[in-house]
């Protein structure tokens, strides 16, 4: 299957794109990893993303699409692949098909986690992080630490990221309506989308995605 998750910040799709890919046996195909493995390997378009990313500009769509072009001609992505943060906006979707069609290829769907923006801000701003340890995260209501600010496993001082403040998760949201959002709709003409609640527990959230993947790829062959 060949699939792109969208969703707003703190909507869960770097984590349910794991469990995904995990049960479709496809790989996960993240902007963030990709951007980290060519920078990390000094690759010619590692370098031209840095040299953005230096300098505080927007990484060009002509780079991010290269970077995402040549990941999908990996052999293991040959059977399918999940996409996460790509495309990010209406032109980098019209490459994305664009590529695809010169392989005789097309997307099968494309997921749409549904979360309302409350819901988002809550997640986000109550998010903890250990200044020991940055995998030790906790939650203001969903996981509190046992003792205030201080991080159960370490002992180590819980803080708030400055990108998970309300102010800066409603820019966030601002930036993802007006640029990403689009994409939504450019992929409903073509009959592609597939929306879910992403609220309750990531296993019931899983499960309801894989059954409207299920759904809706039978249902493109029938």
């Amino acid at each position: 299957m060949r699939i792109v998750l969208v969703g707003p910040p703190g909507a869960g799709k770097g984590t349910q794109a794991a469990y995904l890919a995990r049960n479709l046996s496809i790989p996960h195909i993240s902007t963030g990893d990709l951007f980290r493995a060519n920078i990390s390997q000094g690759t010619e378009l590692g370098r031209q993303a840095k040299a953005y990313m230096d300098a505080g500009e927007l990484v060009p769509d002509e780079v991010t699409i290269g970077m995402a072009k040549e990941r999908m001609e990996q052999p293991d992505a040959a059977g399918g692949f999940l996409l996460d943060g790509f495309p990010r906006n209406v032109s980098q979707a019209e490459a994305l098909d664009a590529m695809l069609k010169s392989e005789g290829m097309t997307l099968d769907a494309v997921l749409d986690l549904e979360v309302p923006e409350d819901e988002v801000v809550k997640r986000i701003a109550g998010r903890r992080i250990c200044r020991n340890d940055s995998s030790h995260v906790f939650h203001v209501t969903y996981s509190p630490p046992k003792q205030e600010d201080v991080c159960d496993i370490c002992g180590g001082d819980l803080y708030q990221r400055d990108d998970d403040t309300e102010e800066t998760v409603r820019k966030r949201l601002e930036v993802y309506h007006t640029q990403t959002e689009p994409i939504i709709d450019y992929y409903r003409g073509q009959g592609l989308v597939v929306t879910i609640s992403a609220l309750g527990k990531v296993t019931d959230v899983t499960e309801r995605a894989m059954e409207a993947l299920k759904k809706s790829t039978q249902h493109a062959k029938d």
